[in-house]
C-alpha cells in the first residue's frame, strides 16, 4: 500500500461557487494531515494561487501551480504549471466564461503535464475521438496522465471502467485521483449552497445537480492509499507527477518596462534630470541644502532597488494630464518623497511636513513603491486608454478586484437557496450593516426561531459564506505594467467594460509577490476643483491652479471652523462637520490633524478625547517617556498618524526606517495577513528596557482575553498565546459549562497579579456551533446546570457534541472523570419532564483516570490548546535525563555553546530575500528558541524541517545582545517514553 500521495486535483472558492474553502484552507489542512505537496487547479484560472502560495511557503509545503481548464465541447483537463494558455480563452470568451480549443493545447504543451480524466462523450454512448486522443498523446508524451476519480458514487465504477480502457487503447499511465472541492467534510452543505447558487435553484428543486455524498474532501495519505488499495501504482505516480512539477510562484522574475530614452541617456540619469530641474521650479530661491540630500538619498534608493523607470512613467502620465488640461495630483505615502514632490506628482514638501521617506520605500522592505494618482473623475479614462497605447494591450492589464459575501448578500442568497420566504430573509439582511457579520441577536431580532433546525442552517451557512469570493471585478484604476507580455506573469480576461482587459489577481496578491501596480483613480472633487476654475476663470477673470490657491485663507479657515462645509471634499460628512467646532482649526496642519482624527483607529483606540482635552488646555500635555516627545509634540502626547508609528518604533524600539514602515504595514493589514505578532517580543523588550511601560505589562489578562476573542489573527495560535500568557503569571480557567460564556471573559481571581483569570469560552471547543454554543450559554442564565442530565435535556445538544464536551474537560463540573463522563453521556435520560434526580438501576462503569499527558493530549485534540499544561511539561523528566535542555536553560548559556535541543514547532519560514535560510521557532513549557536552518541543513534535513512538530536540533548557539539563535546543524526525531521504565514509547509528532 502507497505511504502517500500528492492531490494534484483541488479547486477553491477561487472556482467561483465551484470550490466552498478558501486556498489557505486547503494549504493548512494539507500541512495537518502531513502532506508535503499540494495542486491547486481552479477553474479556468489562477485566482486564488498568490493566497494558497503565501500560506504554503509559510507552512513549508510545496504548491504545484494548475488549473482546470474548460475546452470548447465543455470537457475540462488539468493542465499542471500552466503558461499563457488560459488568457486565449479568456480573451475570445465573455466575461466570466472560457473555452480553448485542443489544438491549442497541443500547441502549448511544452513544460505542462496533462490529467486527462474527462470521458463525458463514452458515457453518452458516443465514440471516442481518436483524433483527440493521437493529438495530445503527440503532443505531451510521457507528460499525460489517465486521471482516475473516485467518489463513491453509482457512476464511479463505470466512468472509471470506460477511461481504463481509453489509458490501454492509447498506452496511457493512469494516476489516481480525486476532484477536491473543499477541505473538510464539514463544509459538504456550504458547497451544495454554493452548487445550488450557481445554477440558480433552490436544495429542494437540486436533483443531481448537488453531489450524493460528502466524498470531495481532502484526505489524508492513509485514507487515499485504502481507497486505492487495489492500484497503489496509480498512487504513488502522484509523487512522481510533483516531483516534476518544480515550478513555483516564488521563481517569478518581474521587470517594470523601461522608457523610451533619449540615445545614450540610462532611466536613472533621466529620473535624476528631471528631479533636480523640478526642484529648481519648485525652490525658486534656490534648492535648501537639506532638500538636496533628502534627494540624493532617494535617487540613491531608487536607483539600488532599479524603480527608476516606476517613477518616469508616472512623471509621463502627470505630463500627459497637463498637456490635456486634467485636473490630478498623488497622494498617499507618495507624499512621503521628495522625488515626487520635485517631478510635479505631489503638492506636500515632506522635508518641510518632516515626514519619512521609508514609509514610501525603503531597502529592508525592497517592495515596489505605490503612487496613487487621483485624476478629476470623468476624465479619467481618457488617462487609462492614453496607458494602454503607450504600452500596449500584451504589457499592460488593469489589476482585479474580487467581490465578496457580505452579511446582506450571503443572507439573501443563502436563504433563496433553502427556500425560505423572502420577506423574512430580506428583513433579516436589513438589519445587518454591509460589514456586519449576523448574530444570534440579530438573527431572533429578525423573528427567526433559533431553535429551528432550518433556521439554524441559514445562520451557520451565511457565517461560513463570508468573504467567499462571488465574481471578478476590476480594480478603480489599477494597472498592472510589463516589460515582457504580462499573460506571461499571469492570465487576462475581458473585463465588463469596453476596451479594458484585466489580470486574475487584485491588489493584495500584487504585493504579495512584489509587483509593480500604478494607481489612476478618478476623483469627482478635482473634477468639482476643475469646473469651479473654469468658470471663475470665465465670470470673474481670475486664474487659479491647484498650486496658487491660497494655503492659510482666514476667510476660509473661519467658515471650516463654523462646520460650514457641506459639499467640501473630506470635511463634509455629519462626524467632520461635527469635530471642526471643537478643534478649531487654524492651520494646514489643524486639518490634517482633523481629518485624521474622525477616524475608526483613532476612534476605537480612545485617542480623540485626550486630544481635545489637551488641545482645549482641560489637561496637561504629557508623553509616555521623554524620548517620545519630539515624535509626538505636534500632536499633544497622542499617537494619531501612521509616521508617528514608524518614529515611535524607530526611538523607543530602535528599528531602523525600514522595518519601522513595515511594522506600519503589519498593523494596517492585521486582519488579512495576521503578521502584527513577530514584532511583538522586539518591541516589548525594547521598551520595556528604555522604561516603556506596555499594556501586556500592566494588565496581562485583559491583553489575552482580548487577543484570543479576536482570533484568528496575529502571527501565533492561541495556544502560544496562552502558554506565553501563564509563563508571565496569567491563570487560565478552561472551558467549563457551568462558567464559560461563548467569548473568553475574565472572572475575579485573589491570587492573580491583575485580580482576574481568564475562562477561556465555548468558542474553543472545535465543532461547537456559535448558535448551539450561545444558547447554552442563554439556558445557564435562566438557571443554572443541576446535572449532566439536566444540562443534556435543556441545551438539546447531540450525543456527539456531548461526547466532544465531555472529551475536552468541559463537563467536569459534573463528573471529574472524563472518561466516566464519556461513557454517561450515551446513557442520559433527554426528558425534562421526568425529574432529574433518577435512581439508577444498575452500577456505572468505571475506568481508568487519564494521567497528565493524556489529559493534555485530549484538551489539545479537541480544543487546540490547554489550559492544565503544556504538551511537553510531562515529559520534562526523561528529556532532562537525555539532557535535553529547556528554553529558559539554552536562554542562560553562551555564545558559541554546542547543544541538542527539542521543542514543538510553532513557526516556519523561508523569506524570499533569505536565499534558502529556514526561520523556526521551538517551544516548550518553559518559553521559545528561535532556530537559523542554512540551505545546505535544510536540504539534508527537509522532510523532517518540513513536517515534524516536535523536532530535535543539534547545533551552535549564537547570542547577541541578549538575543539567542540556535544555528542548526542537524536535526532528528526525538523519541521519548511517555513513563520512565515502561516500554511504551512514541514519537511525539
Amino acid at each position: 500500500m502507497a505511504s502517500s500521495y500528492v492531490p494534484l486535483w483541488c479547486k477553491s472558492n477561487y472556482s467561483f461557487l465551484e470550490g466552498s474553502s478558501h486556498p489557505d484552507e486547503l494549504i493548512e489542512e494539507a500541512h495537518q494531515f502531513g502532506l508535503r505537496a499540494l495542486a491547486l487547479t481552479d477553474r479556468d484560472g489562477v485566482y486564488g494561487m498568490v493566497r494558497a502560495h503565501v500560506k504554503a511557503q509559510e507552512l513549508g509545503l510545496r504548491l504545484i501551480v494548475g488549473s482546470e481548464v474548460t475546452l470548447f465541447d465543455g470537457s475540462t483537463l488539468v493542465l499542471l504549471a500552466m503558461d499563457r494558455l488560459i488568457s486565449r480563452g479568456r480573451l475570445r470568451s465573455p466575461k466570466g466564461s472560457s473555452q480553448v480549443r485542443w489544438d491549442e493545447i497541443c500547441t502549448h504543451a511544452e513544460g505542462l503535464i496533462a490529467l486527462w480524466g474527462g470521458v463525458r462523450s463514452l458515457l453518452l454512448g458516443k465514440p471516442e475521438p481518436d483524433a483527440v486522443a493521437i493529438d495530445l498523446r503527440d503532443a505531451f508524451g510521457d507528460r499525460l496522465y489517465a486521471l482516475l476519480s473516485r467518489h463513491r458514487e453509482p457512476e464511479d465504477t463505470r466512468r472509471e471502467r470506460l477511461l481504463r480502457e481509453r489509458a490501454q487503447r492509447y498506452d496511457i499511465p493512469t494516476l489516481a485521483g480525486m476532484e477536491v472541492l473543499y477541505h473538510t467534510p464539514a463544509r459538504r452543505q456550504l458547497h451544495d449552497v454554493l452548487t445550488c447558487i450557481r445554477h440558480g435553484v433552490t436544495l429542494a428543486t437540486a436533483g443531481r445537480l448537488i453531489n450524493s455524498n460528502a466524498e470531495h474532501a481532502l484526505r489524508t495519505a492513509y485514507d487515499f492509499a485504502i481507497l486505492y488499495s487495489d492500484d497503489p501504482g496509480s498512487v504513488v505516480r502522484t509523487e512522481e507527477v510533483a516531483e516534476r512539477c518544480r515550478f513555483s510562484l516564488a521563481e517569478i522574475r518581474y521587470r517594470y518596462p523601461s522608457e523610451r530614452l533619449p540615445d545614450g541617456t540610462t532611466s536613472s540619469e533621466r529620473l535624476r534630470a528631471l528631479v533636480f530641474n523640478g526642484a529648481g521650479e519648485r525652490y525658486l530661491t534656490g534648492i535648501p541644502d537639506e532638500v538636496s540630500r533628502q534627494l540624493e538619498k532617494e535617487l540613491a534608493v531608487i536607483r539600488d532597488l532599479e524603480y527608476d523607470g516606476y517613477f518616469l512613467t508616472m512623471w509621463e502620465v502627470v505630463r500627459y494630464c497637463r498637456q490635456k488640461n486634467i485636473l490630478c495630483q498623488g497622494r498617499g505615502s507618495a507624499a512621503n518623497s521628495a522625488v515626487c514632490y520635485c517631478l510635479g506628482i505631489t503638492a506636500i514638501d515632506p522635508v518641510r511636513m518632516g515626514l519619512l521617506f521609508e514609509r514610501f520605500i525603503s531597502k529592508e522592505r525592497a517592495e515596489p513603491p505605490d503612487i496613487d494618482l487621483d485624476i478629476e473623475h470623468d476624465r479619467r479614462e481618457e488617462v487609462i486608454q492614453h496607458v494602454y497605447r503607450k504600452y500596449g494591450r500584451s504589457h499592460a492589464a488593469m489589476v482585479a478586484n474580487f467581490i465578496r459575501y457580505r452579511s446582506r448578500s450571503a443572507v439573501r442568497e443563502v436563504g433563496k437557496v433553502l427556500g425560505l420566504q423572502e420577506t423574512a430573509v430580506d428583513r433579516f439582511a436589513r438589519l445587518l450593516s454591509h460589514y456586519e457579520s449576523a448574530t444570534p441577536e440579530t438573527f431572533v431580532e429578525a423573528g427567526f426561531d433559533p431553535d429551528n433546525r432550518l433556521h439554524q442552517h441559514l445562520l451557520r451557512l451565511t457565517t461560513e459564506i463570508q468573504d467567499f469570493p462571488r465574481h471578478l471585478s476590476i480594480h478603480p484604476g489599477g494597472f498592472l505594467l510589463g516589460h515582457a507580455p504580462v499573460d506571461e506573469l499571469v492570465p487576462i480576461e475581458n473585463a465588463t467594460m469596453p476596451d479594458r482587459t484585466v489580470i486574475q489577481w487584485d491588489k493584495d496578491d500584487l504585493e504579495d509577490l512584489g509587483l509593480f501596480k500604478v494607481d489612476l483613480l478618478g476623483l469627482g472633487a478635482l473634477n468639482v476643483v476643475h469646473r469651479s476654475f473654469d468658470l471663475i476663470e470665465r465670470h470673474c477673470e481670475k486664474t487659479f491652479t491647484l498650486a496658487t490657491i491660497p494655503p492659510e485663507d482666514e476667510p476660509t479657515f473661519e467658515m471650516i471652523r463654523k462646520g460650514d462645509t457641506v459639499g467640501v471634499f473630506q470635511i463634509e460628512s455629519r462626524a467632520q462637520m461635527a469635530m471642526l467646532p471643537r478643534m478649531k482649526p487654524r492651520h494646514y496642519y489643524d486639518l490634517v490633524i482633523e481629518i485624521s482624527i474622525v477616524r475608526p483607529g483613532p476612534i476605537t483606540g480612545g485617542m480623540v478625547h485626550p486630544y481635545l482635552r489637551r488641545r482645549n488646555g482641560e489637561e496637561p500635555v504629557t508623553y509616555p517617556h521623554p524620548s517620545l516627545e519630539p515624535v509626538l509634540k505636534k500632536t499633544l502626547g497622542i499617537p494619531l498618524f501612521q509616521e508617528q508609528v514608524m518614529q515611535l518604533a524607530v526611538v523607543a524600539a530602535d528599528y531602523t526606517p525600514g522595518e519601522a514602515d513595515q511594522l506600519r504595514r503589519d498593523m494596517a493589514a492585521w486582519r488579512r495577513a495576521g503578521r502584527i505578532e513577530r514584532h511583538r517580543e522586539r518591541l516589548i523588550s525594547r521598551m520595556t528596557r528604555k522604561g516603556i511601560r506596555w499594556l501586556k505589562e500592566h494588565y496581562p489578562a485583559s491583553f489575552l482575553c482580548a487577543l484570543l476573542n479576536a482570533q484568528p489573527m496575529g502571527f501565533y495560535s492561541p495556544a502560544t498565546l496562552i502558554e506565553d500568557a501563564k509563563r508571565h503569571g496569567v491563570v487560565i480557567g478552561p472551558v467549563d459549562v457551568q462558567h464559560s460564556d461563548w467569548e473568553c471573559t475574565l472572572e475575579p481571581f485573589e491570587e492573580s497579579g491583575e485580580g482576574f483569570l481568564v475562562r477561556m469560552g465555548l468558542r474553543y471547543v472545535k465543532g461547537l456551533q456559535e448558535v448551539d454554543g450561545r444558547r447554552a450559554v442563554t439556558t445557564r442564565q435562566v438557571r443554572a446546570f443541576r446535572s449532566l442530565d439536566d444540562f443534556a435535556a435543556r441545551t438539546r445538544l447531540d450525543d456527539g457534541m456531548l461526547a466532544r464536551l465531555a472529551e475536552c474537560g468541559a463537563l467536569e463540573g459534573f463528573e471529574e472523570e472524563r472518561r466516566d463522563t464519556l461513557w454517561d453521556v450515551f446513557g442520559l435520560d433527554r426528558d425534562e419532564s421526568k425529574g432529574l434526580d433518577l435512581e439508577l438501576t444498575e452500577p456505572s462503569a468505571t475506568f481508568q483516570d487519564l494521567n497528565e499527558l493524556e489529559t493534555i493530549g485530549w484538551d489539545y485534540d479537541f480544543t487546540s490548546h490547554s489550559p492544565r499544561g503544556h504538551p511537553l511539561a510531562p515529559l520534562r523528566d526523561e528529556l532532562t535525563r537525555k539532557r535535553l535542555p529547556d528554553s529558559a536553560t539554552v536562554r542562560n548559556m553562551k555564545n558559541g555553546d554546542h547543544i541538542r535541543y527539542a521543542g514543538l514547532v510553532i513557526c516556519r519560514q523561508r523569506p524570499g530575500t533569505a536565499k534558502g535560510v529556514v526561520f523556526m521557532t521551538l517551544e516548550d513549557e518553559a518559553g521559545f528558541v528561535n532556530v537559523v536552518i542554512w540551505e545546505r541543513v535544510f536540504q539534508k534535513y527537509r522532510l523532517l524541517a518540513k513536517t515534524a512538530s516536535f523536532l530535535g536540533v543539534t547545533g551552535k548557539l549564537q547570542v547577541q545582545s541578549g538575543v539567542v539563535h540556535l544555528v542548526a546543524e542537524k536535526l532528528w526525531a526525538p523519541r521519548v517514553r511517555l513513563k520512565p521504565g515502561k516500554t511504551r514509547s512514541r514519537d511525539f509528532h
